[in-house]
């Protein structure tokens, strides 16, 4: 059935949510606070690995690294855009009306939570790409394989930075139902390069949320998040980049 793979992303992470929060409650502050950095540690490594993918290749057996004025060019550009727009403000004014709607207004936390899981699980291919299969071929093994690994991170963010890391159920079930609709306009867009663009500069703003995660919130990556449109039409110029 079309959209199953959004229906389990969706479900995943609720799951993922009510795990984490109850088992939470094990752990003293201290030891949530160590749970939040060594989450933090493991999505830099994840999205250090999806970004070297992108920009290191082999040439006559010696390792070499390239896109680099892609990565500046995107970046800059959408921050700037992003920050015109308000984006990190717009995620925290909808963050701040769920935990009121929710009965969470004691929950100091709870934006922040919100925020940092949602851009964890909404940022990159895997959501992207798997929507367009789930919405064109009803394929939603990327979604499923995605999923397991949603499943994992949400448990971890809900034990140490509380309930509102569940929430990014929501964006998600926004975010990749919107795609899997409109995946046969989309598809025609998202070329080979178009994904490999995508999943460049996606994996260097989960590195960012990483850096959040264990320094404290000093990068306001919501209003990163355009760069991944300028990385999709980097895609289509006619120069190399």
């Amino acid at each position: 059935m079309t959209g199953s793979g959004t229906i389990i992303n969706t479900a995943a992470i609720i799951c993922g949510g009510i795990i984490g929060h109850y088992t939470g409650k094990l752990f003293k502050q201290e030891q949530q606070a160590a749970i939040n950095k060594t989450c933090g540690i493991s999505v830099m490594f994840i999205a250090i690995s999806g970004a070297m993918q992108g920009m290191l290749h082999i040439d006559s057996g010696s390792i070499v690294s390239g896109k680099s004025m892609l990565v500046v060019l995107c970046i800059a550009i959408g921050t700037v855009a992003g920050e015109l727009i308000g984006i990190e403000n717009g995620f925290e004014r909808f963050g701040e009306w769920l935990k009121k709607k929710t009965g969470n207004s004691g929950d100091k936390q709870f934006v922040n939570a919100f925020v940092t899981a949602s851009l964890t699980v909404c940022i990159g291919a895997m959501a992207i790409v798997g929507a367009i299969q789930d919405g064109i071929l009803g394929d939603y093994s990327t979604l499923a394989v995605k999923s397991v690994l949603d499943f994992i991170i949400i448990a971890v963010m809900t034990s140490s930075l509380g309930k509102g890391a569940a929430f990014s159920a929501i964006p998600v079930l926004a975010f990749e139902g919107s795609i899997t609709m409109l995946a046969r306009l989309v598809s025609p867009v998202m070329t080979d390069m178009a994904i490999a663009y995508l999943s460049l500069i996606g994996s260097i703003l989960i590195f960012c949320v990483g850096i959040n995660l264990v320094w404290g919130k000093i990068i306001r990556v919501a209003n990163m998040l355009p760069a991944v449109i300028f990385a999709v039409i980097a895609a289509y110029l006619p120069w190399s980049l």
